[in-house]
């Protein structure tokens, strides 16, 4: 049983899109309340839940529980994505994914009702797509000492570290073994079997240009793995609105709700970007054969 939270408009109306919004790695939903309240207030349905193991989702001790970012996005993505198909039927369904949670829309067997998709910071964690100046940090942080005392406690003490949610020892093993299936790209006899290939959403990749794990190497090998959508990669530097930083998750901070947060509404209301939007569209994305 996943737990959550979630925001219902009084009448129905099947032409209200409802979004769905996929946290990063063992961050709680409730961090993205506000962001919720933002959409709620424009008129959308929203649902937000914890992956399991995280939580309101999360049941006892994690040791020994069984649970990986494949889990995450093929039993609990695509469990919110039949539930809105169910309470809210003829609805447009829409996805909001920050870091991990971009993945987790490729890996759901229903990705194809999806109609608007906005990613922030989405990537692999691959950490040779880690920023350059941060990378070696990074490394060993993340798959350093990160596994070590996952291997210590039987699950991640993210909690006591403050770092993450406690998590669980599948998802750290995927997010160190960086493995061929999500964190390099497959071939295309590979690609043609994931359902990433299924998504034919219109995507918004958001990218920050201080967010060490969001480069342009880890957003654009997410987005290549969207070969039936549509994709626009927008590229935000903190100076183009005026401040000194964003990085991995402010995008998410309600100080941002007048500067950064309408873009995302405004391509899931439409599919499109506004004429002045900030930032600058990444060049189109090119076949690559070593990303």
């Amino acid at each position: 049983m996943l737990g959550g939270l979630e925001w219902r408009q009084p009448a129905a109306d099947a032409t209200r899109a409802v979004v769905i919004i996929n946290a990063a790695t063992s961050v709680r939903c409730s961090y993205y309340a506000r962001f919720a309240e933002y959409l709620f207030s424009h008129g959308m349905d929203v649902m937000l839940f914890d992956y399991r193991g995280i939580g309101a989702s999360r049941t006892g001790s994690l040791r020994g529980f069984k649970a990986s970012w494949s889990d995450w996005g093929s039993l609990d993505f695509e469990a919110l994505l039949k539930r809105a198909q169910r309470e809210c039927p003829g609805q447009p369904i829409d996805v909001v994914g920050h870091s991990f949670g971009g993945c987790a829309v490729g890996l759901a067997a229903s990705g194809a009702v999806i109609r608007h998709v906005v990613t922030v910071g989405a990537q692999f964690a691959c950490w040779r797509d880690y920023a350059p100046a941060q990378r070696w940090q990074m490394f060993a942080k993340w798959h350093g000492v990160m596994p070590l005392l996952t291997r210590l406690c039987g699950f991640f003490p993210g909690t006591r570290l403050g770092w993450l949610e406690d998590t669980p020892a599948g998802v750290v093993r995927d997010w160190v073994t960086c493995s061929t299936h999500y964190g390099q790209l497959p071939s295309a006899r590979q690609l043609a079997t994931l359902p990433f290939a299924s998504v034919s959403a219109r995507t918004l990749a958001i990218s920050l240009s201080d967010d060490p794990f969001g480069t342009v190497a880890a957003i654009e090998r997410l987005l290549s793995h969207f070969s039936a959508s549509s994709r626009t990669h927008l590229r935000i530097s903190p100076e183009d609105i005026g401040v000194t930083e964003i990085g991995h998750f402010a995008y998410f901070h309600s100080r941002f709700q007048d500067s950064l947060w309408p873009i995302a509404l405004q391509w899931l209301q439409a599919g499109e970007l506004a004429n002045d939007v900030p930032g600058a569209i990444h060049p189109p994305l090119r076949t690559q054969k070593n990303l």
